[in-house]
């Protein structure tokens, strides 16, 4: 997105003409986009980041993507010499402004604890679940949770509304106990 790159060199940073451009440039690339679909085509396009990879590369995709998109592209980076880690995260824009977002990271532990300084700066729970693929799993079950959360709040303020009862009184005392949510 050449507004967003225009935006981030007005900060300090270097734009560039291409992924493959970047790979050539740099030795840590972090990645953060919308589906599996854009992730696969910035690495593995045409001109894309494994185009031009550096031997000892270390690639961070911090995107919320298949479990199985993350596997083949750290498979195909691992190919190429270099370090592929899937990291989603969790805490929203609230979360990545604070510093504060939750870290859920799948790949090998010596490449996570050379990104552990990158992680460190940009959250607070960091956690290494496994092999590649497995922040992408959990990433997939911390959705289901808030989903199911989301869905059993509506159903329970439905319930007190259906039964008489203010919907926000019911809140009010929610927030009180156990079953407080964001």
């Amino acid at each position: 997105s050449r507004a967003a790159v225009n935006e981030l060199t007005k900060e300090g940073a270097q734009a560039a003409t291409d992924a493959k451009e970047v790979a050539g440039r740099t030795e840590i690339i972090i990645t953060m986009l919308p589906d599996s679909s854009d992730v696969d085509l910035v690495c593995a396009g045409e001109d894309g980041i494994f185009s031009a990879l550096k031997s000892g590369t270390l690639l961070l995709d911090m995107s919320t993507i298949s479990p199985a998109v993350a596997c083949k592209l750290a498979g195909d980076a691992q190919r190429r010499g270099c370090d592929m880690l899937d990291a989603p995260v969790s805490g929203g824009e609230a979360g990545a402004i604070s510093a504060s977002l939750s870290i859920m990271i799948g790949g090998e532990a010596a490449a996570v604890e050379r990104a552990m300084p990158i992680f460190e700066s940009l959250g607070k729970n960091i956690v290494h679940v496994g092999r590649a693929g497995a922040g992408q799993v959990t990433k997939a079950a911390n959705q289901m949770v808030v989903g199911t959360t989301i869905a059993i709040v509506s159903e329970a303020l439905v319930l007190a509304a259906k039964a008489g009862v203010d919907p926000a009184k019911v809140r009010q005392a929610l927030l009180g106990g156990f079953a407080q949510s964001k």
